[in-house]
Formats: C-alpha cells, structure tokens, sequence
C-alpha cells in the first residue's frame, strides 16, 4: 500500500489528467475513502475553474522533495551509527542485510519520488504552453455536438503564430461500444486523421496539437470531429460526423 504522501503529491496529476493507468484507478480508489484528498482536489478544480479545460495544476511546496529526501537518508544514518551489545554472529550478519536493505528502500523511495516531481514539472510546463496558446489565439471556432439526448461543444483556440491549436471538448458522453471519438483536420485534397480522443463526462476533454505534415496536408482549412469504428485506424471518415468547422 501506498503512503498519504504519495497520494498528496498527485494531487496535481490527478487534477491536470495527467494521471493515467493503473495510478490513476490507485488515486481515485484513495480519493473515494480520503476526505483530505477529496477537498483538497475540489479546491485546486474551483481555483481555476474558469479555464475552459478545468485542469489547475498545483505545484508541489517549495523544499518538499529536500525534507523527504534528508528524512529517509538521516533514518539510515541513525541506523547504521546505533551503538549494539555482544551478540552471536549470525546476528551481527543479519542487522547488518536490515541496515542496508533499508538504505536500499530509501534510495528507491528517493528516486521514485524524483520521477513523481518530473512528472508534475512536465505536467505544469504542459498546462503554461496550453495557457500561452490561448492567450496568444488568433482565431476561436466554436461547434455544438449532439449525440443521442446528449449536448456538448467543441472549442479550438488557433494560434497562427505557432499553428497550434488548443482543442477542448466538453459534455460528450463515451462512444458508443466499438466505437471511439476521432479528431480531422480539413485539407485541400480530403482529411487528415489527428487525435483519437477518449472522453470523460465529468469533465472537459483538452489537448494540444501541431499541425500535420505539410505533404499529407499542405494547407489546413478547417477541422472536423467524427465517431469511428474502433478497428478503423486509417484512410478517410467512415463514421458519424459530430462537427464540421471551417477556417
């Protein structure tokens, strides 16, 4: 079982959707049973609610990493300097596998919590390249989707500085079984296939994306959102069209 602390520190993550996987089922499980994490989630969402993905990030305190570190080293240190009276040999032999099995537990901890920390700095760098495209949008398409009884959007902050987009989708329900969502750009000559998107209701759906490669897609005049049979990973749209926007 993970510690609390672990679970603290991807507060974050879990908030920004980095979060993914096996340690994203772990936080949520955690999350339903820890009223700590739960409030402290629903805070960092309210603080910037008001961007269009919903995804603050929080950074983890200043010298966190620090304290931790020193704290698993300085438990070693006691342990290996603890004075000891006379015992058998096999004793001796076997305090000292538990000394070093315990610095090799804390250097693992140690590095486990560096890639923790990467992660988070890559998650906030990733949420500031968002922010800084959409402050720098030249161009906002907006489309409604209905699917089924179901109402959502779909907004793209376009930066024609850097020909990035931000795109955000909101209110979609899952595909359909066999199914999955498919995003398009519109060119010249037919469309090119970009993300294939997974949605969550209970919250917006964000991504960034370049533009595609210039010889499948010389110039890009708009974007579209279909849903796809899931087998189907390549050639044109097969599937239902949700949205059609053009530059």
């Amino acid at each position: 079982m993970r510690p609390h602390d672990w679970f603290v520190e991807q507060h974050a993550g879990y908030v920004s959707g980095s979060l993914g996987g096996d340690e994203l089922q772990e936080f949520e499980r955690h999350l339903a049973g820890c009223e700590e994490c739960t409030l402290e989630v629903e805070r960092l969402e309210q603080e910037l609610g008001w961007l269009p993905m919903g995804l603050p990030p929080a950074a983890p305190r200043p010298g966190f990493q620090q304290r931790v570190v020193e704290n698993v080293l300085r438990r070693s240190a006691v342990a290996a300097r603890r004075p000891r009276p006379w015992i058998p040999a096999l004793a001796l032999a076997a305090s000292a596998l538990l000394v070093v099995g315990g610095w090799y537990l804390g250097g693992s901890r140690a590095r486990q919590l560096e890639r923790n920390l990467e992660q988070q700095r890559q998650a906030v760098a990733a949420l500031q390249d968002t922010l800084s495209i959409m402050r720098q949008a030249g161009r906002i398409l907006q489309a409604n989707l209905d699917v089924g009884d179901t109402q959502g959007g779909l907004l793209i902050f376009a930066d024609e500085v850097t020909h990035r987009w931000n795109v955000v989708i909101h209110g979609l329900p899952p595909a359909a079984a066999g199914h999955r969502y498919q995003f398009w750009f519109i060119c010249d000559e037919g469309m090119v296939r970009g993300n294939a998107i997974t949605v969550d209701p209970a919250k917006p759906t964000m991504f960034t994306t370049g533009m595609p490669q210039p010889k499948s897609c010389p110039a890009v005049k708009g974007a579209a959102l279909t849903e796809e049979p899931s087998t189907d990973g390549e050639g044109p749209p097969k599937g239902k069209s949700l949205a059609h926007l053009m530059l």
